[in-house]
């Protein structure tokens, strides 16, 4: 006959086996959303979009300089409304501006030569020839024309804003040394623009990327509506459908990660929304976009 504590082991043994497989066999109940979800619709199309200033082109406003030479003053600041013409960045123009001041003496000496014949003739037309009155009038013309090249490329040596918008980034220093290619990073080792602006923010676009396998899904433009979550909050914004940019390109537009697929095709699709009384969002930002048909 086995002893008591055996079958008592056996027994709890029985029971730990029950206990885990009832245990191991529950369906856990699953957690609670972190935020909402964003779209009631179950057919709502997912996309990743960008947040962008509102220009004709969807793009933000680039300024290279047109001319090499060092950075003597930053004009503006980060964030700084600008309008258009408005001094952004002068660079070192001592050559130009010595070119100037050439140019205006030359024009002197011609238009002073100019007179003097001119005044010559009109006293007697014998005392100098009409070939000598007309060589004269051409190289003061000639000096006019050259002041006038010198005082055009002394202006490049100003970058002014092209259009009415906001300052976002400032690439250089004083003393930074800018091309035509822009201004040299240590960090990225390639060039990067030496101003970029961005049009007015009181309104913004979103550029979202639709996957070339759901362009078929999208709905038609007069019945499209879509929402944009912000990440990291619980704000949802309705979007107004502005256009759609007709050419399907891959999708290395967004975060340029290295998981990203870079042959996957997507089509970009913009909505515009109003960014008073929103939280703080900025052009480049990420966002979440649910595109759907509007309801009947």
């Amino acid at each position: 006959m086995k002893s008591p504590w055996l079958q008592a082991v056996a027994l709890l043994g029985a029971l730990a086996g029950l206990g885990a497989a009832y245990l191991f066999g529950r369906t856990p109940e699953p957690l609670p959303p972190v935020f909402p979800p964003t779209s009631s619709e179950r057919a709502a199309i997912y996309a990743n979009g960008i947040v962008e200033s509102e220009q004709a082109g969807g793009s933000d406003i680039v300024i290279f300089p047109q001319v090499a030479a060092p950075v003597t003053r930053i004009l503006v600041h980060e964030g700084q409304p600008v309008s258009l013409g408005t001094p952004l960045v002068a660079l070192d123009d001592a050559v130009p501006r010595a070119n100037l001041e050439l140019a205006e003496a030359n024009l002197a000496v011609a238009a002073d030569q100019y007179a003097k014949r001119l005044a010559a003739y009109r006293m007697d037309a014998r005392s100098i020839s009409v070939d000598a009155l007309d060589t004269a009038k051409n190289q003061a013309a000639q000096a006019r024309a050259a002041l006038k090249a010198s005082a055009a490329e002394l202006a490049r040596y100003v970058i002014k804003a092209p259009a009415e918008g906001t300052v976002v980034t400032l690439n250089g220093a004083v003393g930074s040394y800018v091309s035509p290619q822009g201004v040299y990073s240590l960090h990225t080792q390639g060039f990067t623009p030496l101003v970029v602006m961005t049009g007015g923010q009181e309104r913004l676009v979103v550029r979202c990327y639709v996957d070339e396998i759901l362009i078929d899904k999208l709905p038609p433009a007069d019945q499209m509506e879509a929402q944009m979550a912000i990440r990291g909050t619980q704000t949802r914004v309705p979007l107004q459908f502005w256009r759609i940019q007709p050419y399907v390109t891959p999708k290395i537009e967004l975060s340029n990660q290295r998981q990203e697929r870079v042959d996957l095709r997507v089509l970009p699709v913009l909505f515009r929304f109003e960014s008073k009384g929103l939280p703080a969002i900025y052009p480049g930002q990420l966002v979440d976009v649910f595109i759907s048909r509007k309801r009947p």
